[in-house]
Formats: structure tokens, sequence, C-alpha cells
């Protein structure tokens, strides 16, 4: 059992990266593949697929992505709220990232959602991670 699923997902991802993969597997769940899929809309991954695969249970596959020089998209991937330390900001108090090069991914009342779209939505939420 993990303790922190969505740290160990980032995780996978960075570590991949590092390694130049194509794709990383991980446990699936709602969640990760609701933060996937906007990591994919936003153009940091190349796509994000439930694999069914039989025994131990469904798998999430990622699909990383990278530039024409071979270098990965993703610069930095870091949590930002974890199990011991929530961090929950209103739809005003978002920060920027990078002065706006990079992104928030924020569970709200809505769904996960990026910071641009949370600030149009006017709501605010659970500070997931920042990716830039």
């Amino acid at each position: 059992m993990l303790t922190d699923p969505v740290a160990d997902m980032l995780t996978r991802i960075r570590n991949a990266n590092h390694a130049r993969k194509a794709a990383v597997d991980m446990p699936w769940s709602r969640h990760k593949e609701a933060i996937a899929k906007v990591l994919v809309s936003e153009g940091y991954l190349e796509s994000a697929a439930e694999v069914a695969e039989e025994g131990s249970g469904r798998t999430l596959r990622i699909g990383l992505r990278y530039d024409d020089r071979r270098r990965p998209v993703i610069l930095g991937i870091k949590r930002v709220s974890r199990p011991s330390l929530r961090v929950y900001v209103g739809s005003t108090e978002i920060p920027a990232i990078r002065k706006g090069m990079g992104v928030q991914v924020l569970s709200t009342p809505k769904g996960v959602l990026v910071d641009r779209e949370a600030r149009k939505q006017g709501v605010g939420g659970e500070l997931l991670c920042t990716v830039w």
C-alpha cells in the first residue's frame, strides 16, 4: 500500500523522463488518470490511457513527451500538497509558476484543473503539484 499515490505517480514520471523512456506504467486510479489527462491537455505528456491487465488489476500507461532534440518537455515536477501537510488556496490566491511558464494542478469541486482554468471558473482547491 502506498501512503501517497500522487507523489509516487510524479516520481515515476520524473524518473522515466530522466531515463528517456517512451512510456511509464503505474497502478490506475481515477485521481491519477484525471491528473494525467490535465497534463496531456496542457502538452506536458503525450498520452494517458488505462490498460487492462490480468491478475493484479488495472494499470495506467502514460506516454512521455520529448522535443525534437530528445529533451524532456517536463523540466521539473514537484508535489505541493501532501498527506502530512495539505495546501489549499482560494481562486484569487493561486500563485503563478515561473512567471506563467509553468502550471499548478489543483483538485477543485469542479474536478482536476490547471491554475488558469481554476481562476477563470472562480474556484479554489487543493494544490496537488507544480509542473514546468
